[in-house]
């Protein structure tokens, strides 16, 4: 019996720490942000303003993801992983001198631009580094990295926030990403040397991975309904008196992920994509079932349990997917062309899904929502028929 080819060497270590670093900064700032513009110890600004300041962040992000794998494959990942986790890491620490709405505002444009390629990059790397015949399991266990930090870094915002100065909690953040500059310095990835080519007019294969839309629609559609929890989970807790409980959800969420995730990359590389996917999609479709019907703390614990079971899964299974269907040396536009439709469906789903929830309430959200997710599984079954059909 052959022996597996690892997964955990030290460079896939190092990216998933570094990761894991990046994005709780990363959500830690999308709940602190708010906050500080609205404090009167911070900004003093409007409601109209703190949701600018996230917006625009997503704006850049989204826009930069277009140009990600054209930057990545001229200049090489393991430069621009080096380079735009310093930008990242900087742009961290200039939240020590935003102390007006304007340059806050700049600051988020240009952080959202470093947080779109380092994000971007290491996820083509992490690619790279992971076996092709485990890459399902691989890509499994670095997206822990992203859905620790979506408990770790609003926790960590929240307990600072009310007994720290925000100087002083921009700061921790800018030492937090420091930490991750340095394990991103020790990641080792292999990769084609850069060749000069003759200028050429820009094609729209350099901005998109046109073998990867098709499963990045789904990307897009699953982070939609996503947004939905994201965004209005607090809400929707406060709504109910549950507020307290809302605060332990996505712990909730991360501990039900972990407990499944070493076992469903494996299955996803051994029986294929489908065995994973679809009960995946019907248990996220589950839980949002539970949540529109929720009235007690341990019905939202149990929702954000099943969420973590389906949602925790789907993520890694699509980025895979979407980097399976591209050719090996263009793992950075397939992962830059994945997330551009991903974050776009969650900018999208925040803000339609906020107008929609006015008009109908949160629970018959979640409950249209479910149906939505089973719609959504029979549009991936004939986008992977569609994609089977080319092969043959």
């Amino acid at each position: 019996m052959t022996e597996k080819p690892p997964i955990w060497t030290k460079s896939f270590i190092n990216i998933s720490i570094s990761t894991f670093f990046i994005f709780a900064v990363f959500y830690a700032l999308l709940t602190l942000v708010p906050i500080y513009v609205l404090d009167p110890e911070g900004l003093d600004g409007t409601a109209a303003e703190s949701g600018f300041a996230v917006s625009i962040f997503l704006v850049s992000a989204i826009i930069m993801r277009f140009f990600a794998g054209l930057i990545l494959e001229k200049f090489g990942k393991r430069k621009i992983l080096a380079f735009s986790v310093l930008m990242f890491a900087v742009s961290t620490l200039l939240y020590i001198f935003a102390a007006e709405l304007p340059a806050l505002l700049m600051l988020r444009f240009f952080h959202g631009i470093w947080f779109s390629l380092v994000t971007t990059v290491a996820g083509a790397i992490a690619a790279d580094l992971v076996p092709p015949e485990r890459r399902g399991e691989g890509l499994g266990y670095y997206g822990i990295a992203m859905n620790l930090a979506v408990v770790a870094g609003p926790f960590l915002a929240l307990t600072l926030q009310p007994h720290v100065a925000y100087r002083t909690i921009f700061l921790i953040f800018g030492i937090i990403m420091a930490v991750g500059f340095f394990c991103a310095l020790s990641v080792r990835a292999e990769e084609k040397p850069v060749v000069k080519s003759e200028k050429r007019k820009l094609a729209f294969s350099d901005f998109i991975e046109i073998k990867s839309l098709p499963v990045a629609s789904v990307g897009f559609l699953i982070s939609f309904v996503y947004a939905s929890i994201i965004t209005f989970i607090s809400v929707y807790a406060e709504s109910l008196g549950l507020l307290q409980t809302a605060s332990f959800f996505f712990v909730v969420y991360a501990v039900a992920m972990l407990l499944v995730r070493p076992f469903t990359g494996r299955l996803f590389d051994m029986r294929g994509p489908d065995i994973v996917i679809i009960p995946s999609c019907i248990i996220f479709a589950v839980g949002l079932l539970a949540l529109s019907f929720t009235h007690s703390w341990w019905m939202l614990l149990l929702s954000g349990a099943l969420v973590g079971l389906g949602y925790g899964t789907l993520l890694p299974s699509f980025q895979t997917l979407a980097i399976q269907a591209a050719d090996k040396h263009r793992s950075g536009y397939a992962t830059g062309t994945f997330f551009a439709l991903f974050d776009s469906g969650m900018a999208v789903g925040a803000v339609s899904l906020g107008v929609l929830a006015g008009l109908m309430g949160y629970s018959n959200l979640y409950l249209a929502l479910a149906v939505a997710l089973i719609a959504i599984i029979f549009y991936y079954k004939w986008i992977m028929a569609k994609h089977r059909d080319i092969e043959n």
